[in-house]
């Protein structure tokens, strides 16, 4: 599949520049550089997503009650608001 873009000028001139720093040969590496990275970034967040749900599942203090929970966020989220 072939796709041919047309970039905005500013995006145009990130592409070159990092063409022009030796990053890529060209701006299809260029851009296949950028898209492995952000893929990288993305699965990073999600791992650290499921590492935090897999501490709370193996946590072993008993689960808190919703009410009591949601009243804790939502006093949290009043003490930043005042502020």
């Amino acid at each position: 599949m072939s796709t041919t873009l047309t970039l905005p000028s500013d995006l145009a001139d990130k592409v070159q520049a990092h063409i022009d720093a030796g990053a890529g040969a060209d701006p299809v590496e260029v851009l296949r550089a950028s898209l492995d990275a952000l893929e990288a970034a993305e699965a990073g967040k999600l791992q650290a997503i499921r590492a935090k749900i897999d501490r709370a599942l193996a946590d072993p203090r008993p689960s808190v009650p919703a009410d009591e929970a949601f009243g804790r966020v939502g006093a949290l989220i009043d003490a930043l608001a005042s502020r």
